[in-house]
């Protein structure tokens, strides 16, 4: 049986449903596409401190936690607030085609770019074709 798999997963419509690791009602919408032999994955972090951001890989699930805050100043009374802060949790569940050890991220723009290799044994090989003939003239 032949099976098709998808590089990623994402789990976070799991979370939804059963209660979101974000507060505030903000979700850090991404998009995923492959380039070649690398997977790119962009998050939208607009008004992060980069060094609030986390990225980590634990049994092919990437974690992505930032913290987005507000900057409160004596003597200020806002008037609208819709602009979320807290904690943004994106994860999704890594194929096994992909090669989480050569991972790389940046963070430019408000969005963080993570690239990741597909692995060696992923990537098309052309096989040889032996014939009968062939082995028949190697073997004289």
């Amino acid at each position: 049986m032949l099976l098709r798999t998808a590089p990623f997963r994402n789990v976070d419509a799991f979370d939804q449903f059963f209660g979101s690791p974000v507060r505030g009602g903000a979700t850090a919408a991404l998009d995923a596409y492959r380039d070649g032999d690398t997977f790119f994955v962009e998050i939208d972090l607009p008004g992060v401190d980069p060094a609030t951001i986390d990225a980590t890989v634990d049994r092919n699930v990437l974690t992505v936690r930032a913290e987005r805050t507000r900057t409160e100043r004596e003597g200020v009374r806002r008037v609208i607030t819709e602009r979320p802060t807290g904690t943004v949790t994106r994860r999704l569940v890594l194929g096994d085609s992909l090669d989480t050890e050569r991972l790389e991220a940046s963070y430019d723009a408000g969005v963080l770019t993570l690239s990741i290799p597909v692995t060696e044994r992923a990537k098309p090989r052309r096989i040889e074709i032996g014939t009968a003939q062939r082995e028949l003239a190697t073997a004289r």
